[in-house]
């Protein structure tokens, strides 16, 4: 399959959305990647929940199914709208099937408390401007969209890295047609990648599938890049759980946990 840089995931037709070659999974070519539910699930509840007094502050994305590379369509309810707290959810369906879903809290913003609290630090990796053009993939699946592997040092490396992984993520499609990506939305959908970041063996194949991620946000990413840092990993009889700390420029601005289940290994 050939990738046409700056082609959509998704054209609207009416209430459907109709997705493009290039949103299929590693998994199989013929199931939609589990990245771009977090983004559609983003997406409807910014356009239809989202307000200027209010923040994202937490979404769950819950993967349940896989789907088709078919149309699939989204929908979303408001469940609660206080003076300082708004609950939205939403699902994605592919026919009458709900496929994934996801719940956000949206927090009213105010004034930062006095007093110093101990802060997660910022990351000393090199930024994607200092270390050039990303890497090619390896893999018999290109990712459509740009990610540098960083060590511990920053210097570029790749999967088999044992230590530490840490990675810059930019997308180059946008999600739907003629709709630029918020950066709420492309911190959704970089979301996924905190699964095999945390979860890939040392030098070896991904054996673990998402079930489902949480991001808690303190505040949306001020630029295209996203960095995600894995921050520890822990798994047994097939069901591993994983943490990771998303960065931009200016420092860390979020969290992101993962689970994932036993899956025969991506080659």
């Amino acid at each position: 399959m050939v990738d046409i840089p700056g082609e959509p995931f998704f054209r609207p037709d009416g209430d459907l959305l109709v997705p493009a070659p290039h949103a299929n999974s590693p998994w199989s070519p013929q199931m939609m990647h589990g990245r771009l539910f977090g983004g559609l699930l983003a997406r409807s509840l910014e356009l239809e929940h989202a307000s200027e007094e209010f923040q994202f502050a937490r979404l769950t994305v819950d993967l349940f199914r896989s789907a088709e590379l078919a149309p699939v369509r989204v929908e979303t309810q408001r469940v609660r709208d206080g003076r300082r707290i708004r609950v939205a959810d939403a699902t994605v369906l592919q026919g009458d099937k709900v496929v994934a879903r996801a719940s956000a809290v949206l927090l009213r913003q105010g004034e930062q408390p006095d007093g110093d609290v101990p802060t997660t630090p910022p990351w000393p990796m090199p930024t994607t401007a200092e270390l050039g053009p990303p890497a090619g993939a390896a893999g018999q699946w290109e990712p459509p969209f740009d990610v540098w592997m960083l060590d511990e040092s920053g210097a570029p490396t790749d999967w088999a890295h044992p230590g530490a992984r840490r990675a810059w993520l930019r997308d180059i499609h946008d999600l739907v047609e003629g709709e630029p990506m918020s950066p709420f939305v492309r911190t959704a959908t970089a979301a996924d990648f905190a699964s095999p970041l945390a979860n890939m063996p040392k030098g070896g194949a991904l054996g673990f599938i998402n079930a489902d991620y949480t991001l808690t946000l303190s505040r949306m990413p001020s630029t295209p890049e996203i960095g995600v840092e894995a921050t520890g990993h822990l798994s047994h009889t097939g069901i591993a759980t994983a943490s990771t700390t998303f960065h931009d420029p200016e420092g860390p601005f979020g969290y992101c946990t993962v689970t994932a289940v036993a899956n025969p290994p991506m080659s």
